[in-house]
């Protein structure tokens, strides 16, 4: 008896520490990556969504860029973080669902190093031509690509959203394209805006002024329903390809070993702040989409989408050393 209680006493001594700190947790201020540089989408989705979280967990959340690898480098430093929730980080689908099916060596497994929180938000993907490209619409864009089939398409970065949602689009459209990868959103448009590259998918926040200015033609959106941004813009779907469908999304995530109890507790706190009216009307005003889903739902949608860009991948034979 003696021997028991003794041993009963050593394991709750070695778990009280972590009791502890998931009944304290926050009790200093969160670090959260942002994968990419200051100033892009995710950027600007993460100071929304931080804002409101901060409020909600009671500690300030301090965000910090950290990008490299096309958002890879960011995520890998928090599969690789101490799981005790004080590091978290925004994840793109590219790092989440596409990259596990392109890299040979991948810094991170997103189903094995990381803790899925919830979906933050999607955002639908737009292609649009450059002035100096003779089409006014998709099928006449898909004309112009047999004909001239060195035709340059921007990406920012190669297995990036922007990139694949292109390789959806030539691999349904029976068309070839020229793929000129850029290290990120800021310089491809510029490209793009100069008459370098002729064509880009990406975000509809990267190109939304741009597209009202009228520097740039805007032909579909890779989404299942039109944006009110850009209402007269068609869907893919409309223009007769429903399967060129390439909402970019982003997630919330820890590391895999972060205690239940303090993923609940961010979890929480996420979803409060992506339901909340000023939230919501912020991410809206930036062409997001709010979510906010549980963890399991979260998980088996990454899943799903691991599968679907995989065949889209494995039809393209694209690979990244």
């Amino acid at each position: 008896m003696f021997t028991l209680m003794r041993l009963m006493c050593v394991i709750c001594a070695l778990a009280w520490p972590a009791v502890a700190m998931t009944q304290d947790f926050p009790n200093r201020s969160v670090k959260f990556i942002v994968p990419f540089p200051a100033g892009g989408p995710a950027d600007t989705i993460s100071r929304i969504l931080t804002e409101k979280m901060a409020t909600v967990l009671g500690q300030a959340i301090v965000i910090e860029s950290r990008s490299g690898a096309g958002g890879l480098t960011g995520i890998a430093a928090v599969a690789k973080a101490e799981p005790d929730g004080y590091t978290i980080a925004i994840a793109p689908a590219s790092g989440l669902a596409m990259n596990v099916n392109l890299r040979e060596n991948m810094p991170f497994h997103p189903l094995k190093d990381l803790a899925l929180i919830t979906q933050i938000v999607s955002v639908p993907e737009i292609l649009v031509v450059g002035e100096n490209v003779p089409v006014k619409s998709l099928a006449e864009l898909v004309a112009l690509a047999k004909s001239e089939p060195q035709l340059a398409f921007a990406s920012t970065g190669a297995g990036g959203m922007p990139h694949l949602a292109m390789e959806l689009f030539k691999l349904t459209a029976q068309i070839d394209l020229v793929h000129v990868p850029y290290t990120g959103a800021a310089p491809a448009v510029n490209d793009l805006l100069g008459g370098h590259v002729q064509l880009m998918f990406a975000d509809v926040p990267v190109l939304l002024g741009s597209i009202q200015s009228g520097k740039l033609h805007a032909l579909a959106i890779g989404s299942r329903v039109r944006i009110a941004n850009l209402p007269s813009v068609p869907t893919t779907a409309e223009l007769g390809m429903p399967q060129v469908e390439a909402d970019n999304w982003y997630g919330l995530v820890a590391p895999i070993a972060t205690p239940p109890a303090i993923l609940a507790k961010i979890h929480s706190a996420a979803v409060e702040a992506l339901h909340t009216p000023e939230v919501k009307d912020k991410l809206a005003g930036v062409s997001a989409v709010a979510v906010g889903n549980s963890s399991p739902e979260f998980a088996s949608y990454v899943k799903s989408e691991i599968e679907r860009w995989g065949k889209v991948i494995a039809a393209t034979g694209i690979r990244i050393k």
